[in-house]
């Protein structure tokens, strides 16, 4: 029986025999690596590029557009001919230069009330001295048109008002709707881009079989779910100095934890799709970015108040167009940051490598 031959021993496995195998450079290290390849797997596609950083600017700038100071609506109101004294309602209407008349028979003004056409009919009566109007009271530009043509038939009629009335004119920083909308869609970016950019990424690398690759290095989880924060922290900053920058860092942190969340189990990217809409499509209509999430009723207000992306909302706008302090926005800066620990830590807990 031969001899068992010993298998050679290399001076590198020596080296390792005298010292524990832990390998601190690559501990060190390895973090700064994996969000590396985080940032390389972003710039590499256009398409998240786009999505994340030039839609929103067309997009705020398409809605500025639209929303730009542009002086009051004109009022669409009609008027029958048909009636006796049509013309001088016609007329009286004429001098008020926010009403935009158009004359019709009985039929046609119907119709043109009926499809939205106009706000309001006007029928002048038989008699000299009357008029009757026609609208539905339940939409608010109606009601709003009859007092305005009322107002207009009276001063052609000869009414003169009691009392003198004088206007100052002022513009308040703020108080436009594109002002109102900016903030809302900075928070929306926020939330898109953090929950669908790591959800996505995940769950396309587990379906790639690439997370079970990693499974055999010394990499731990929690290393891998941090990388992708942090390169979600630096993408998402937008905020100048300060509360507005604290701001956008813990609304950064808060959907990263949510997009990890919704990432760590789904082995496909419809499952994960869902998800990320199931999450997300509440927080889009509640939440207060096309319009005040006062609106909703009183009772559902709770609710509301506790979701992130309203956090983040009501914080920036409250800094961005009433200058709050820190002190000011804390209540909401507390929500967004627990909402940022809780998911990321149960992201930690469920997730799967496969």
């Amino acid at each position: 029986m031969s001899e068992r031959v010993p298998f050679p021993i290399t001076e590198e496995m020596a080296r390792a025999e005298r010292k524990p195998y832990v390998r601190r450079g690559f501990m060190k290290s390895s973090m700064v690596q994996l969000t590396l390849v985080r940032f390389r797997e972003f710039i590499r596609e256009p398409e998240a590029v786009f999505w994340t950083f030039v839609f929103p600017i067309l997009l705020a700038a398409g809605l500025g557009i639209a929303f730009r100071q542009r002086g009051p609506d004109k009022v669409q109101v009609g008027v029958v001919t048909t009636a006796p004294g049509s013309a001088a309602v016609v007329q009286s209407l004429a001098k008020d230069s926010t009403l935009v008349v158009t004359t019709y028979d009985d039929s046609a003004a119907a119709r043109a009330l009926r499809t939205g056409k106009v706000a309001l009919v006007v029928v002048p009566g038989s008699a000299k001295d009357s008029v009757h109007y026609v609208y539905d009271r339940g939409r608010s530009e109606a009601v709003n048109a009859r007092l305005m043509v009322d107002r207009a038939v009276q001063m052609g009629a000869g009414r003169v008002d009691a009392v003198r009335a004088t206007d100052t004119y002022v513009t308040e920083a703020g108080s436009r709707y594109i002002d109102f909308l900016i903030p809302g869609l900075l928070g929306m970016n926020l939330m898109g881009s953090s929950i669908w950019g790591l959800g996505f990424s995940i769950v396309t690398a587990r379906s790639k079989k690439l997370l079970k690759r990693l499974m055999a290095t010394p990499m731990s989880r929690a290393q891998y779910l941090f990388s992708y924060m942090c390169s979600r922290l630096v993408f998402l900053l937008r905020g100048s100095v300060g509360t507005l920058f604290l701001i956008c860092l813990l609304a950064a942190i808060s959907f990263g934890g949510i997009g990890l969340l919704t990432a760590s189990r789904a082995r496909t990217t419809e499952a994960v799709s869902g998800i990320m809409n199931f999450i997300m499509l509440p927080m889009w209509i509640f939440s207060g970015v096309f319009f005040s999430s006062a609106n909703f009723p009183q009772a559902v207000q709770p609710f509301i108040k506790v979701l992130p992306l309203t956090a983040v909302n009501d914080a920036l706008r409250a800094n961005m167009l009433e200058g709050a302090s820190f002190a000011a926005v804390t209540p909401q800066m507390v929500i967004i940051l627990g909402w940022g620990i809780v998911t990321f830590f149960a992201a930690l807990k469920l997730f799967r490598w496969r």
